[in-house]
Parts: structure tokens; C-alpha cells; sequence
């Protein structure tokens, strides 16, 4: 028990690290590239901040562990919504000024209904799997459509003022990007070991430990990504990192695990989870657009949303005690 714990304390931090340096070497090689600002906001950071879930969840998924995949990927949605946005918002509130993370609002929300309907069965196969990974490889290409006519933005203004305050070389920006990815899947590795022994040894579903202590644990980039943005007025990479990050658990997250082992879903994830995951990002739609004010989320509702995530915590806690 003791080795397995020390395993997952040393795979979260050194997933934390080399998340980082991940994102930072890849948004950095994608600007050298010539890629712009509002793309590297909208793919690149979603992308690299959500790498543990999906290196965590591949490998889960090969070790046999289908259920922690499916766990992680629902788990750190919900967590994004109600747990980072709602301790973001009560260090600042957060106001979403960036059209285009308006415009992906609706795209998350169906994605969300999507991955029910999937589910609904119990399953996910190898073809629900490969509709997922089209999908989101078609999203990733609309957008890069997109891009090309758009007009300044809030979040391509904030994407491009970050980057300037972290400058870095064309060859060291390649240099994290490839020890970032290192690291990133020997510490999910590491991690995955020691989540599925301790929940052999406790008797607990690998769901559970998906849904909450690796869920958070794959969540942290995210986590740190938009507390630093809220505190420097950075309201849209806040927002965006979560909804980009959302898009990314859902199809590619899942999309991976299910292409390498389908995943059999028990009836609660669909019932609690899943109804859970979609609530949240509901109201994150509501927040986002605004009812009759503009679009921001307040302290009072981050409040709620954080309140909302430690009652979700406190049921999963009591269904296996």
C-alpha cells in the first residue's frame, strides 16, 4: 500500500512538470511554426493540458483498466467545471469576453449528449470509439478552417501576450516538447500502477479511482493554467483551457481508450456521472453567454460550483464505504 501510494504522489508531480513543460514547448514550436495565436490557444494549450488524461487513460487502458479510462475522462470534466472554474472564480470572477469560446460553448454541450447516447448501451465499442477519434479530428480541421478568417480576438490577444512573457528559443522549445512527453508517459505509467493496486487492495472500482483521485490528479495543469490566467485578468485562457480541455477528454480521451480495449459501462456512470457532466456543462453554457448581463462567472456562482463538486466527491466517498 505504501509503495503504491508513493508511486501515485511521485506520478502526479512529475505529470504536473512535465504537463507544463509539455504545453510551454508545444505552444511555443507551434508559433515558430507560424501558427497563430487564437489557434494556439483554442488547440495547442487544450491539447497539451489535456496530455495526462489521455497518456493516463491509453495506458489504463492496455493495462486492462478500461474503467479508470472512462473514469478519468467524465471525472476531470466534471472536476474542470465545478472544481477549477469554481475555485478560479472565487479568486477572481472570471468574465468570458472571446466570441469564439461562445461559439465552442454549443459545440461542447453537444459533444457532451453525444457521449451519453453512446453510453446509453453500457458500451463502448471499437466503432463508437473510431466515431469519437473522426470527430475529433474533424473539429481539430474546422477549426484550423476557421482560424484563417477570423478577426483579432480576447483570447488570441491574451494567447499571444503569454507567449511573449515566456520567450524561448526554437531548439529548447523542441527540447521540453520531447521531455515533457517523456516524462508525461512514464510518470501516467507510474500512476496507473499505483491507482489500480490500491484499488485492488481497498476493493474499489478502477471507476472510482478515475473518477476522483486521478481525475483531479490529470486535472492539476489545468488547474494551475487557470488560476495563474484569472490572476493576471487572463479571463478567456481560463475559460478556453477548460472548454478545449472538455472537447479533448470527451472524444480523444475516450476515443483512445475505447479504440484499445472497448470499455464496458456500468449503468451508475450513465445515471450519476454522465447526468452530472452534463448538468455542469450546462450551466457553464449559461454562465458563458449570460442571462440578461454579460457572459462571466461570479463569485457567487464559482461558489456553487464548488460546492456542487464536494458533494459529488462526499456521495462517490459514502457508495464504498
Amino acid at each position: 500500500m505504501l509503495l503504491s501510494l508513493a508511486a501515485i504522489i511521485a506520478g502526479f508531480a512529475i505529470l504536473v512538470w512535465s504537463a507544463d513543460r509539455f504545453v510551454d514547448g508545444a505552444a511555443t514550436t507551434a508559433k515558430y511554426m507560424g501558427m497563430s495565436p487564437l489557434l494556439i490557444g483554442m488547440l495547442i494549450v487544450g491539447f497539451g493540458t489535456s496530455a495526462p488524461e489521455m497518456v493516463v487513460s491509453a495506458i489504463a487502458a492496455l493495462d486492462g483498466s478500461p474503467g479508470l479510462a472512462l473514469g478519468n475522462a467524465f471525472g476531470s470534466n466534471i472536476f474542470n467545471i465545478a472544481a477549477i472554474l469554481g475555485i478560479t472564480a472565487l479568486i477572481a470572477p472570471i468574465v468570458v469576453n472571446s466570441s469564439v469560446i461562445r461559439k465552442e460553448l454549443p459545440v461542447l454541450l453537444g459533444v457532451t449528449l453525444l457521449s451519453g447516447w453512446l453510453i446509453w448501451d453500457g458500451s463502448i465499442s471499437h466503432l463508437d470509439a473510431f466515431f469519437l477519434l473522426v470527430l475529433f479530428f474533424g473539429l481539430v480541421a474546422w477549426s484550423i478552417y476557421q482560424d484563417r478568417n477570423k478577426s483579432p480576438d480576447e483570447l488570441a490577444l491574451e494567447t499571444e501576450q503569454e507567449l511573449n512573457s515566456h520567450p524561448m528559443s526554437k531548439n529548447m522549445a523542441l527540447v521540453w516538447l520531447v521531455i515533457g512527453l517523456l516524462l508525461l508517459i512514464a510518470s501516467s505509467r507510474l500512476l496507473v500502477w499505483g491507482s489500480v493496486n490500491i484499488a485492488q487492495q481497498l476493493g474499489v472500482s478502477d471507476l472510482i479511482i478515475g473518477l476522483t483521485i486521478v481525475a483531479a490528479g490529470t486535472s492539476l495543469p489545468e488547474l494551475a493554467t487557470s488560476i495563474i490566467a484569472a490572476r493576471k485578468n487572463e479571463h478567456d485562457i481560463a475559460v478556453g483551457n477548460i472548454v478545449g480541455s472538455n472537447l479533448f477528454n470527451t472524444l480523444a480521451v475516450v476515443g483512445i481508450a475505447g479504440a484499445i480495449s472497448p470499455i464496458t459501462v456500468a449503468s451508475e456512470v450513465f445515471t450519476r456521472d454522465w447526468t452530472l457532466m452534463l448538468g455542469l456543462t450546462l450551466l457553464l453554457f449559461i454562465f458563458g453567454y449570460g442571462i440578461r448581463k454579460r457572459g462571466q462567472i461570479t463569485r457567487l456562482e464559482g461558489g456553487i460550483l464548488l460546492a456542487i463538486y464536494l458533494i459529488y466527491t462526499g456521495w462517490l466517498i459514502k457508495s464504498v464505504l
